[in-house]
């Protein structure tokens, strides 16, 4: 039973059980009776109790609010797996919310049709079993000098633009010194690629050398790998090989998964649904993100519109898009892409300028940038890596002996420019083994132990093969080699020699100028015997071998 009063005086019956719950806090007086605590004492004690809830309440609800105001990385990386995830969103700077902005800013370029120029794009000398040569797009950007749009400052020198390059044997070998010098901020560099028929995965012959060669440099490095995958096993397999080969370089940049010409009936990929295509791609990009780089997905805008080729959407919510899009007026006149789509990386042509690079180059605009250069995942550091000097010819591979005609000079790389030089001279009667030759009019040679190079139209399997006496002079100097007239325009394959006099022995052979593809000449003469052309070049008549020429 209860008695009743004042706070101070209340008190508890001991014999009532239902007021156990005050035991912990009443004391007995001499009544036998539990007394309360004075409230005097109870309030304070109470008002910090809650003064001290209401702090740390104060405090979550602040991290909480900060949190959810963080940009969100462009590759939505909160989506993908927590191990790993602050190293990404770390990389990743550029916000969600910018990305809508831009594309409320988008205005639709007016977009010039183009012509179907397949040797733009693929030369006749590119290996056949890579697939990536038969897949380029017949599209043609605008012709954009690199070199004059970075040292204006304009781009390169902003904080979230960076300007870069994608790469492979394509281009030959590089002066990364020069396209360093040029200001190019990061470079793309193809690393492989998977065979259609085959299967087999490939490593770009270049691709060690520009890795190598752009980080000396100073250029900044990412990667990518052309994939014909057709089961999610291939892709995981394709992205751990790229993940071990690019170990020891450090790349800094996105790692891409790049799939193109699944649609020719020769593909592997042919008949694969969108699905199917998005399932393989994924499985690529989560590896290649397990592995500890940031996953990026390239394709162009047609493909990514609308979700015309691929499942768009469930790519762009977990991983950046790298977009491909040609405007008839190139960046930074035509800002934006025409593509509505979020994406982090715009290749806005196929033909850029960039001093050190001989072959026109795939040039990108990256809305991201790092200040730092990022460690090599491997400590081992990679053997040193050399240029691939038959990058841009295909050899057919054969096994016969050969000699020369009347004499011809054996170089250390198929090149007559003034990075070659002269091994030795091959006399007629002196044998060397042929183990290759190449449509663009080189032969690779075994002579003395090393590889060599000649001009395939000076050699003969013929052993017994004289070289007829010109009448007036000695065979070979050129001075009297005949021709059959001629009347057509020609161009380099890809660069020829322009001589005073049609020999590469005669000392008076001196080369007057070269000739670039796309530069056109009238050809007034050929010889079929040696392999020249007799060609007019601003009023002066040079000559060059044949087997570089074109029409």
């Amino acid at each position: 039973m209860k008695k009743l009063g004042d706070w101070d005086d209340e008190f508890i019956d001991l014999d009532d059980e239902s007021d156990d719950a005050y035991d912990d806090y009443a004391e007995e007086d001499e009544d036998g009776y539990m007394r309360l605590p004075d409230r005097n004492i109870v309030i304070p004690v109470v008002a910090v109790a809650l003064l001290i809830i209401v702090i740390i309440v104060g405090i979550v609800a602040a991290f909480i609010l900060s949190s959810g105001n963080k940009e969100k990385p462009v590759a939505r990386i909160d989506q993908l797996p927590e191990e790993t995830a602050p190293e990404q969103e770390a990389e990743l700077s550029q916000s969600e919310e910018s990305f809508k902005a831009e594309e409320e800013n988008l205005v639709e370029d007016n977009i010039q049709p183009v012509e179907e120029d397949s040797e733009e794009n693929v030369t006749e000398d590119e290996e056949s079993e890579d697939p990536q040569g038969d897949a380029m797009s017949a599209e043609q950007g605008t012709e954009v000098d690199v070199t004059t749009l970075l040292s204006s400052g304009s781009v390169a020198e902003t904080n979230q633009v960076t300007i870069g390059i994608d790469v492979a044997r394509y281009q030959g070998t590089i002066d990364w010194a020069q396209a360093a010098a040029s200001g190019i901020d990061f470079a793309m560099v193809r690393v492989g690629y998977r065979a259609d028929g085959t299967r087999e995965i490939c490593a770009d012959t270049n691709a060690k050398y520009n890795m190598q060669e752009a980080q000396k440099n100073g250029i900044k490095l990412g990667a990518y790998f052309f994939s014909t995958a057709v089961t999610v096993e291939e892709a995981v397999e394709e992205a751990d090989w790229v993940a071990d080969y690019i170990a020891g370089y450090q790349i800094t940049y996105p790692v891409a998964y790049d799939c193109e010409g699944f649609e020719r009936p020769d593909s592997a990929q042919y008949g694969l649904t969108n699905t199917q295509r998005t399932d393989i791609a994924v499985a690529f990009l989560q590896e290649i993100y397990n592995r500890g780089y940031t996953p990026m997905f390239y394709a162009s805008m047609g493909e990514l519109s609308g979700s015309a080729k691929w499942d768009t959407e469930r790519i762009e919510s977990s991983y950046r898009i790298w977009v491909s899009q040609y405007p008839a007026v190139p960046y930074p006149e035509t800002e934006k892409s025409s593509y509505g789509g979020v994406h982090a990386m715009w290749q806005y042509t196929n033909r850029g300028t960039v001093a050190g690079i001989s072959r026109p180059v795939d040039v990108n605009v990256a809305y991201f940038g790092y200040e730092g250069t990022a460690e090599a995942h491997s400590l081992e550091t990679p053997e040193e890596a050399h240029a691939d000097v038959e990058a841009l010819m295909n050899f057919t591979e054969v096994n016969e002996t050969v000699t020369a005609k009347d004499s011809t000079n054996l170089r250390n790389i198929p090149s007559q420019g003034e990075e070659s030089a002269i091994v030795y001279t091959l006399k007629n009667g002196e044998t060397a083994t042929r183990t290759g030759v190449s449509d663009s009019g080189w032969s690779r040679l075994i002579y003395e132990g090393q590889t060599v190079y000649a001009v395939s139209s000076y050699l003969t399997t013929d052993l017994g093969y004289q070289a007829p006496v010109q009448e007036g002079a000695g065979s070979g100097d050129g001075l009297k080699t005949k021709f059959a007239d001629r009347s057509d325009r020609v161009t380099a394959k890809i660069e020829v020699n322009l001589r005073a006099l049609p020999s590469v022995t005669n000392p008076d052979a001196t080369v007057v100028a070269v000739l670039h593809n796309g530069e056109y000449v009238t050809r007034t003469g050929i010889n079929e015997e040696y392999g020249w052309s007799r060609v007019d070049y601003n009023g002066q008549t040079l000559y060059c071998i044949s087997s570089y020429l074109m029409n």
